[in-house]
């Protein structure tokens, strides 16, 4: 499988996004990822339409939304106007998961459903053929910096059989303390894409963290 890394602008430094944006496209991430939260879903707040923009505006790579939002829907013209590639919604979020799915690529983005630690798998089932995108939460959605749940693991390689039966290439991202130690553990189980914000954001050498990320996905779960 292709080890896809997203570092994510979470970690990032505000005052100097534009370097800290180079500084990970420069270091080989294959995506940015972009957590916009709105304060009642998840306690935090943070990024929306301009934030997005801003960051397109500096880099050429693609751009993965995480949507930790009631009601997503209020929010995809404007986030594909500001220069999404990608966006995720939560499972818990909305009861129109199917119709938002179809609306996102309506908009000429791939669309993703993202399920929290708590949410069963198996609310993917009826969806899976038309997402381009899985994201396992492995720490509870809100904050930068948590532990990574064990048992989420085993969530993972749920995902990935629902996605093979549904006979989905969807991306199988997780999200939440994927670091040096955990990466082998996840991709192992059959996850494909990481989020990685203070691993690779706080490196003196973002290209070799990035560098080190991959090869012990594959070489440790080997």
């Amino acid at each position: 499988m292709t080890v896809r890394i997203l570092p994510s602008i979470l970690s990032a430094n505000f005052a100097r996004l534009g370097d800290d944006v180079a500084r990970m496209e420069a270091g080989g991430a294959d995506w940015l990822h972009v957590d916009v939260m709105d304060g009642q879903f998840v306690p935090n707040l943070t990024f929306g339409a301009k934030v997005i923009e801003a960051v397109r505006s500096v880099t050429r790579l693609p751009l993965d939304v995480h949507m930790m939002v009631w009601q997503p829907e209020r929010y995809f013209d404007d986030f594909a106007a500001a220069g999404a590639s990608r966006m995720l919604i939560h499972a818990e979020a909305t009861p129109h998961v199917h119709r938002h799915v179809h609306r996102i690529k309506e908009l000429g983005c791939a669309a993703g459903v993202a399920i929290n630690p708590g949410t069963p798998v198996e609310v993917l089932l009826d969806i899976a053929p038309d997402l381009d995108t899985v994201l396992v939460m492995t720490v509870n959605p809100g904050f930068g910096g948590q532990q990574f749940i064990p048992h989420t693991v085993e969530k993972i390689a749920r995902a990935r059989e629902i996605l093979t039966r549904a006979k989905s290439r969807a991306v199988l991202e997780v999200d939440g303390g994927i670091n040096r130690e955990t990466i082998a553990t996840c991709y192992r189980a059959g996850a494909d894409a990481f989020v990685a914000g203070h691993a690779v954001f706080a490196a003196s050498d973002p290209k070799a963290e990035i560098g080190e990320l991959r090869r012990r996905a594959v070489e440790v779960a080997t």
